[in-house]
């Protein structure tokens, strides 16, 4: 007999995540949470990213009960968030191109640190984890700065760049893994997704109704 239909929920409305899940066949359902983002005092990188991706999945949940999901049948719910640090200092989404170019020559010819918290939730509760990625920027020229600024692509991104895209000819090595600098550590989401009785793969193939 086959398992019963697993609906996945994204809580996030970030396209690379909702990217790097369809690309694996997995079918989604989104619902991107509204939730305070706004950092504690002194509160850690490590510690502010699963933080958030557990008050994500927390809220994405609530409205999935709220608006009948419990009735659907049973669900699955991903959440995740993703902070740049670099000496102690967490780097957000720019509020502005000025922004964005004063993060990107503080990266420039330096090692920075990204953190993803991911958090799953099911009928049973909220599981989480934190993975950090080692990321080392070539020295930057302002008028190269300028360019990719220019782009628009910082904008929406924590610490002004996307590793996927055109920042990438600006990274020299990383060290751990590449989809969590993405927003999405695939191989840790895999080892919380089995702590829950299911994983990527059974997600892909399940049988769909």
């Amino acid at each position: 007999m086959a398992e019963p239909h697993l609906r996945v929920i994204l809580g996030s409305g970030s396209p690379r995540r909702k990217r790097l899940l369809e690309e694996l066949g997995i079918e989604l359902t989104i619902i991107a949470p509204d939730i305070d983002e706004t950092p504690d005092p002194d509160e850690q990188a490590y510690r502010y990213v699963e933080r958030l991706a557990v008050d994500k999945a927390k809220e994405a949940w609530r409205v999935h009960a709220t608006t009948g999901g419990l009735d659907a049948g049973p669900a699955i719910l991903i959440a995740a968030d993703t902070i740049v640090a670099i000496d102690g200092e967490l780097l957000g989404k720019p509020v502005d191109d000025v922004e964005a170019k004063a993060m990107l020559g503080r990266l420039a010819g330096r090692t920075h640190q990204v953190h993803t918290g991911v958090a799953v939730r099911n009928i049973e509760g909220t599981k989480a984890s934190v993975t950090t990625t080692d990321v080392s920027f070539v020295d930057i020229s302002d008028a190269d700065i300028d360019w990719y600024v220019a782009t628009g692509e910082p904008r929406d991104k924590a610490g002004a760049y996307g590793i996927h895209g055109q920042a990438g000819r600006f990274i020299d090595r990383i060290g751990g893994s590449y989809q969590n600098v993405v927003g999405l550590p695939l191989a840790a989401l895999d080892r919380l997704l089995e702590s829950t009785g299911t994983s990527l793969t059974k997600l892909s193939t399940q049988t769909k109704p």
